[in-house]
């Protein structure tokens, strides 16, 4: 499904899907960050892994453009 499927969708468990997989991913990100590990996601239907070091940069990089 995606996103818009899941914002519209009757049930409302499934409506509240996308906010925890989100969540669960930002999660994910930041465990990765702490234990210095990869994390792998499927990006434009590849595998790709994504260091932990680029996750640092990619925080870095949005807390610049959306400072708190």
């Amino acid at each position: 499904m995606k996103a818009k499927d899941l914002s519209t969708a009757k049930d409302p468990e499934l409506r509240g899907s996308l906010a925890a997989m989100q969540r669960a991913a930002a999660m994910a990100r930041k465990i990765a960050i702490q234990t210095n590990t990869a994390i792998v996601v499927v990006q434009d239907g590849k595998v790709v892994h994504i260091s932990a070091d680029q996750l640092r940069r990619e925080e870095q990089n949005n807390h610049k453009q959306f400072p708190a």
